[in-house]
């Protein structure tokens, strides 16, 4: 396995790609008893229609979801029941661009290695089981619109975005779900769940050509085509709709403002355009900032106030919100200071400071084992070393905070939604 040395970052990597084309990651961690592995496909709540053998091919909103429910069934029982009984702690997530599989354990990281690679390579599915996680699912879906986050963070994606399919729940809805077989799973599985199109990285105490010799063991040999997707048409940077309103059982009004910005296209892009975006974001209204201070101050925002940036499917935006008797004053006031900033420029002692702060923030989340584990694989379906990260940070200026500002937080491209208390 090739051996790639952080010194800055006092880090290791070693690395190597199967001949079915599944990329192997192992971040060393000598004397440290607890051991993650992390086993994820390119594959998400977006990822609905794609092109297969010259035939586009279009499945309902939630397979991704749905699938990763049904993964763990096994032909002799439950894969999560096998992992748990030998002591690792197993647990799997969609989001809107991935479907992970993970387990942290102590003793027995072999076999519990050799269990993860084992049932998410080889589904088992049938009517009857699916038809009876329809029900399942369905209920999750009906509780989770109850939801106020819920139905605010989707207000806004639905207000931001027209026609790509972020603006969708990764559940899907009671309906679409209702039209997925066993047939629809099984062919999904086969398209998306090849290894060329997924990526195993485990951190501990472990041999890494141990890693590399149980994935080559038990996965398939077969490399397999990564699909070419479709995300519908291209999205304009103003927003569908400019509002989002909607009464439900909350004691506060809440908010969620978010502005569509200009994505990157892959790479290193991508994580210079997060890095940027979370430091402007961060000297605009993060706690440390001149606006937070004063509306907090005012009573107008309390401390679950925050913002941050997305991207997926082509596209990118920034949100910020939280809980306050009045949204659209709160609203007002960023896009005020978004225009003070770029009228008298940034405070650089201030800069250097919330720059310092995010080093530490990305150095002190390499004590975290799922956060190295989870960002070294969505760097590789993204083309990014996330190692790199300190390093970029670096070199930011205030200078690409202000073309970021410029460039991006325009406030003909914001929406906003908002759940008022039910009268």
């Amino acid at each position: 396995m090739k051996l790639i040395e952080y010194k800055s970052i006092n880090e290791k990597l070693y690395t190597d790609t199967l001949d079915n084309g599944l990329p192997v990651f192992v971040v060393p961690k000598p004397g440290f008893h607890k051991k993650f592995a992390f086993f994820a496909t390119d594959y998400g709540g977006v990822d609905r229609r794609f092109k297969l053998t010259d035939k586009w091919i279009d499945t309902p909103a939630g397979v991704a979801h749905f699938l990763e429910h049904k993964m763990f069934d096994t032909e002799d029982g439950n894969a999560l029941e096998l992992l748990s009984s030998n002591g690792a702690s197993p647990n799997a997530y969609t989001s809107t661009d991935i479907t992970a599989y993970h387990f942290e354990c102590i003793d027995k990281f072999d076999e519990n290695l050799e269990t993860l690679l084992s049932f998410v390579s080889v589904p088992y599915f049938t009517p009857e089981s699916v038809e009876k996680e329809q029900g399942i699912i369905a209920q999750e879906i009906r509780m989770v619109e109850d939801n106020p986050d819920y139905c605010l963070y989707y207000g806004l994606l639905k207000s931001l975005f027209k026609n790509n399919p972020v603006r969708d729940s990764v559940a899907g809805t009671v309906e679409s779900i209702g039209n997925i077989t066993a047939d629809t799973l099984y062919d999904c599985h086969k398209v998306f769940y090849a290894p060329s199109n997924m990526s195993l990285c485990v951190v501990g105490d472990v041999d890494p050509e141990m890693v590399l010799g149980a994935a080559d063991k038990v996965l398939p040999k077969e490399k397999g085509k990564v699909p070419l997707r479709d995300y519908g048409y291209s999205e304009a940077l103003f927003p569908e709709a400019a509002k989002f309103s909607k009464s439900m059982e909350v004691s506060l009004p809440i908010f969620l403002a978010g502005c569509k910005i200009n994505p990157a296209a892959q790479g290193q892009d991508i994580l210079w355009l997060e890095i940027v975006s979370a430091l402007a974001l961060e000297m605009l209204c993060g706690h440390s900032s001149p606006l937070y201070l004063r509306l907090y101050a005012e009573g107008v925002i309390n401390a679950d106030f925050s913002a941050s940036f997305d991207c997926a499917a082509g596209v990118a935006y920034t949100m910020f919100g939280g809980e306050t008797r009045t949204p659209e004053r709160v609203f007002d006031e960023v896009k005020s200071e978004i225009e003070r900033m770029l009228t008298q420029g940034l405070d650089d002692a201030l800069f250097a400071r919330i720059k310092k702060a995010a080093i530490g923030s990305h150095v002190r989340a390499l004590n975290s084992f799922s956060v190295i584990a989870s960002s070294i694989v969505e760097g590789h379906f993204r083309d990014f070393d996330p190692f790199e990260a300190p390093s970029i940070l670096g070199k930011v200026t205030p200078d690409d905070i202000m073309k970021f500002i410029r460039d991006n937080l325009v406030s003909e491209n914001m929406a906003i939604s908002t759940i008022t208390p039910t009268k």
